[in-house]
């Protein structure tokens, strides 16, 4: 058994998006992102098989997909989308995300 604190990652850097890898395991991948207002986590995808979900702790912004998609995101929102599919978030202010892969690639 694991527990993970998030008070703990609870970091943020103006020179772009602060990272940590909570869990990683044959089955998932946990990552928090902190992104301070006006940053961009840029639209990208992964040539993989799998999901992604995208879970915004703290703050607002956009959920970004392909061809300029904008999905309003507040904490308590999850996107949910395949990992192929593109995907990013631009926070409107001070953000914080949780990210699960699965599986991770």
């Amino acid at each position: 058994m694991k527990i993970v604190h998030l008070a703990e990652s609870r970091v943020f850097e103006e020179k772009g998006f602060k990272r940590f890898l909570l869990h990683d395991s044959a089955s998932f991948r946990i990552l928090n992102f902190n992104l301070m207002a006006g940053q961009i986590f840029p639209v990208h995808n992964h040539p993989a098989e799998g999901q992604v979900s995208i879970q915004v702790l703290e703050g607002t912004g956009q959920f970004l997909g392909g061809e300029n998609a904008e999905i309003p995101a507040a904490a308590g929102d999850i996107l949910v989308c395949d990992i192929a599919e593109p995907h990013g978030i631009r926070a409107e202010s001070d953000m914080r995300i949780l990210v699960t892969i699965a599986p991770p690639f």
